[in-house]
C-alpha cells in the first residue's frame, strides 16, 4: 500500500492525542538477523554490503506496528566512509538507498508508515563513542559544513521527515537548525541526555527552546538515554515549547567506547509510557537494544489504552 498519506506533522498537531508508534533499535535487529557490524562503520556496513537485511530489519519493527521506520544512514559521513575506499558519489547513493530501503519496507506494511531519514550526529561517524559526550571542538558552521551535504543526499529520495536524532550537544543542534532552515524540510530533534542535561553538559530547557521558534521542528525530544531520564527531559520540552514531544529511550543500558559493548542495567528500566504521554509524547518507539518485541508491546498497550 502506499505511504502514509497525511503528513506526519499535521497527525502529530491534531486533536485526540493519537500516539504514533517508532520502530525500535536497527543495529541490534540487524545484528540479531546474524549481520556484521565490526568495523566503524556499524548498520552503515549492512546498508553497503547486505541491503536485503535493512529490509528485513525495517519489515520486522512494521509489523511488530511501527508507524515511522528510521533508516540506516545514522553512521554514514562522507569522511568516515572515505577512510574506507568510498568516494562521495557512491556515499551519496549509500545515503538515498537506505530512504529508498525504508521507502520500500513502508509500501510492504499492512498500514500507512512514514519514513523518517536518519541524521546521526556529528559524533557518530568517528565511532569512538563522541556521540555519548558531544563537545568536540567544532564550531557552527563546521559542524553545519559536515552535516549539509548529508542531509541534502537524504532529502533527494523524499523521506517524509528527517530525524535529527542522538544529538549531545546544543551547538550541534544550533548547526542542524541552520542546515534545516536552507532546505525547507520538517524534521525532529531529539538530544541525548544524561542527569537532567544534553551530554555535553547544557541545561535542557536552553536545548530545547532552540527549536522552538522553528516552523519545520514538528517534536522535540529524547533517544537513546535512560527511559529514567525520559520525563524529567519530556517536562523540561514542555516548559519551553508547545510542539509535541517525542522519546525513544534504549533499555538503560551503557555505551562502552572502549570495548565497543554495551553495559545492561542490573534489572530492566521500567517505561512509564502513560506519564510520558500526559507530558505530551506523541512519538514514542525505541533505540539500541529496543527490538521488534518491546514496539510489539507498545502497539499492544496503545490499542488497550494504556501508551
Amino acid at each position: 500500500m502506499p505511504r502514509a498519506s497525511r503528513p506526519l506533522a499535521e497527525v502529530l498537531a491534531g486533536p485526540g492525542g493519537r500516539t504514533v508508534l517508532l520502530d525500535g533499535g536497527l543495529s541490534n535487529q540487524l545484528a540479531d538477523q546474524g549481520c556484521d557490524l565490526s568495523g566503524g562503520l556499524w548498520t552503515g556496513r549492512v546498508l553497503a554490503e547486505r541491503p536485503e537485511q535493512v529490509t528485513a530489519a525495517h519489515t520486522a519493527y512494521a509489523r511488530a506496528g511501527a508507524e515511522v521506520l528510521i533508516t540506516a544512514s545514522y553512521q554514514v559521513g562522507y569522511a568516515a566512509f572515505a577512510r574506507r575506499g568510498y568516494g562521495p558519489e557512491r556515499t551519496t547513493a549509500l545515503l538515498r538507498r537506505s530512504v529508498r530501503l525504508a521507502d520500500g519496507a513502508a509500501r510492504a506494511a499492512e498500514r500507512g508508515v512514514w519514513v523518517a531519514a536518519s541524521v546521526g550526529p556529528y559524533g557518530a561517524v568517528l565511532a569512538d563513542g563522541s556521540e555519548y559526550r558531544g563537545r568536540y571542538g567544532l564550531s557552527v558552521r563546521e559542524l553545519a559544513a559536515f552535516h549539509r551535504p548529508r542531509i541534502a543526499a537524504l532529502l533527494a529520495e523524499g523521506p517524509d521527515v528527517l530525524a535529527l536524532e542522538t544529538v549531545p550537544d546544543a551547538i550541534e543542534a544550533e548547526a542542524l537548525l541552520t542546515v534545516l532552515a536552507e532546505t525547507g524540510a520538517r524534521a525532529w530533534l531529539s538530544y541525548t541526555v544524561e542527569g537532567g542535561r544534553t551530554r555535553a553538559g547544557q541545561p535542557l530547557p536552553e536545548a530545547f527552546a532552540l527549536a522552538a521558534g522553528s516552523p519545520q521542528i514538528i517534536a522535540v525530544g529524547v533517544n537513546c538515554c535512560d527511559p529514567a531520564e525520559v520525563l524529567p527531559a519530556l517536562e523540561a520540552a514542555a516548559g519551553v515549547t508547545a510542539k509535541p514531544l517525542l522519546a525513544y529511550p534504549n533499555d538503560g543500558s551503557v555505551w562502552d567506547a572502549a570495548t565497543q559493548t554495551w553495559q545492561a542495567p542490573a534489572t530492566p528500566a521500567p517505561w512509564p509510557t502513560a506519564a510520558w504521554r500526559r507530558t505530551g509524547a506523541r512519538l514514542i518507539g525505541g533505540c539500541c537494544r529496543i527490538g521488534p518485541g518491546r514496539i510489539a508491546r507498545l502497539a499492544a498497550e496503545r490499542h488497550g489504552g494504556n501508551a
